[in-house]
């Protein structure tokens, strides 16, 4: 038995919409960065970019459990001497672009490889509702119904 390679011209890509309003940051993020390589196909291969297109809305509403909003923390350097920098969850939420806290967690759970960088962009992600790609007739996904833990309750 031969091992089935796909070819990137035999690659079926659709088109996915994602409510992200409170829905579990890291549970979302992995579930888009599994379908973004394209690991839930069958005929998933590693050197081809074979995953889907992937829209998410409401990403400002994403929810963290427990204390992350306050204790989660995002690094950078400046470059300069002592210039280590740092930044809550709350504080990127609550800033111009909130949708870069999801951003981040599926970035950092893809490899970091040319194939990497080219799976990220079929990726789109949207603060609010609205998104401009109706003319793909993106698919809902609902990520909710998968389980339950997906999404957060008020309480």
């Amino acid at each position: 038995m031969k091992t089935f390679s796909l070819k990137p011209s035999e690659v079926d890509k659709k088109w996915f919409v994602i409510d992200a309003q409170d829905l579990v940051l890291g549970r979302l993020a992995a579930l888009v960065a599994s379908r973004l390589r394209g690991k839930h196909k069958p005929t998933y291969t590693p050197h081809v970019d074979c995953g889907d297109h992937i829209i998410i809305i409401n990403a400002e509403k994403i929810a963290l459990t427990g204390n992350k909003v306050s204790d989660k923390k995002y690094y950078w350097h400046t470059g300069y001497p002592g210039g280590i920098k740092e930044r809550t969850a709350d504080a990127f939420l609550n800033s111009r672009f909130p949708e870069r806290v999801l951003q981040k967690a599926i970035t950092r759970m893809i490899p970091r490889s040319p194939l990497g960088r080219t799976q990220l962009k079929n990726l789109r992600i949207y603060a609010g509702a609205a998104h401009p790609h109706e003319a793909q007739n993106p698919t809902v996904l609902d990520v909710n119904a998968l389980n339950s833990k997906n999404k957060r309750s008020a309480a």
